[in-house]
């Protein structure tokens, strides 16, 4: 099993975040960074969007984006980036090649 992943994370209120995990399982960082850029163009943070446009931004660590889709009525912005899994309780052997 690889250790990483491609996150998002989201909100839809002032009080309600969500991080959802895209993709996991990944074997290197590398490999989850090509995952990260292979969504970046489809990637749609709620079912039912009707996307009229969308613009991606690059943070400065070249590792993680900022997705600003517009809807028919809202606005969404969604920061995708990747994660390492450094700890799980049912293979502590995760922990070890962290």
């Amino acid at each position: 099993m690889g250790s990483w992943a491609v996150i998002a994370q989201y909100g839809y209120a002032r009080d309600y975040y969500e991080t959802t995990i895209i993709r996991r399982g990944l074997g290197t960082k590398d490999h989850a960074l090509e995952e990260l850029r292979a969504v970046l163009h489809t990637y749609r943070p709620a079912k039912g969007i009707r996307e009229q446009w969308r613009q991606v931004y690059r943070f400065a660590d070249l590792e993680s984006y900022l997705l600003v889709i517009k809807g028919q009525v809202t606005e969404w912005k969604c920061t995708l980036r990747v994660a390492e899994l450094i700890s799980d309780s049912t293979d502590p052997t995760v922990a070890e090649r962290a």
